[in-house]
């Protein structure tokens, strides 16, 4: 650890940058057509494109280099020790030299983690029939990473699997009160919070929190801004009112009812 400049702040050199990212399982299928399942930490989505990171001498990486076809299933918070089950294994045979201190090879990776594989409907590789979430996919590009210990792989979502209690009901918008992802933060597993706030871009706002802080005492109740004018009722655009006898959308959420939702299978 180093000085600094700065009386809040240590310049400091974590080993690692795991500042808190979702935890995936990555879906992909081996040479003789068995498949490998994989949990990783380092995914975000770009629009309808998945970006993963994952080392370059994994099973995982052999497989999307020749067969680009991948499944991404999210587990919950309360999943996680299914996904520390698979964290030490790996499907390569014989286990790469750097991993062999602390990684064994595991053929059936579905069954040493307990979760089961569910067929999906667009590629091959199965979904993990446990997790609420699932993206069938494709690898459009694969390339390493700038230091070259690291692929980089752009994924094309081509479908989207969602378990019913985790919908807004009606809609096809994910429920973020009833979603969490396990969340990997510094080699620790977490879940998320009471939500805080909603992007004003947000397809399900809630009016379940103050939308600005308010500098009442601690003792006094927020009070009315009139500058704001009266509150708008969930579902509500700004600058008109809901007409009477309205109804609202269900949880209180502003969002269009798409009541044929097609199940997977």
């Amino acid at each position: 650890m180093q000085n600094t400049t700065s009386p809040s702040h240590l310049t400091v050199e974590p080993s690692i940058l795991y500042f808190g990212t979702p935890v995936v399982l990555l879906s992909t299928e081996n040479e003789d057509g068995t498949f490998n399942l994989a949990p990783m930490s380092s995914a975000w989505a770009l629009g309808q494109v998945i970006v993963l990171g994952l080392g370059s001498d994994g099973q995982t990486a052999r497989n999307l280099s020749t067969r680009p076809d991948l499944v991404i299933s999210l587990p919950s918070p309360q999943q996680w020790r299914a996904v520390e089950q698979l964290a030490p294994l790996t499907g390569r045979d014989p286990v790469p030299t750097g991993k062999r201190d602390r990684f064994r090879y595991e053929a059936d990776k579905f069954g040493a983690a307990g979760l089961r594989p569910q067929p999906s409907e667009l590629v091959r590789p199965p979904r993990v029939a446990e997790c609420p979430l699932q993206f069938e996919g494709r690898a459009s590009q694969v390339r390493p990473d700038a230091t070259g210990g690291f692929l980089i792989v752009e994924a094309r979502v081509l479908r989207v699997h969602a378990a019913p209690q985790i919908l807004v009901p009606g809609t096809e918008h994910i429920d973020p009160a009833q979603w969490s992802p396990l969340i990997y933060n510094f080699r620790h597993y977490h879940g998320l919070t009471t939500e805080l706030g909603h992007s004003f871009r947000s397809e399900t706002p809630r009016r379940t929190h103050d939308p600005a802080p308010h500098t009442a005492g601690p003792s006094t109740p927020p009070q009315p801004d009139a500058t704001r004018g009266p509150a708008l009722s969930a579902g509500t655009r700004s600058g008109s009112r809901a007409p009477a006898g309205a109804r609202r959308p269900p949880h209180g959420y502003g969002t269009r009812r798409r009541p044929h939702l097609r199940r997977s299978r």
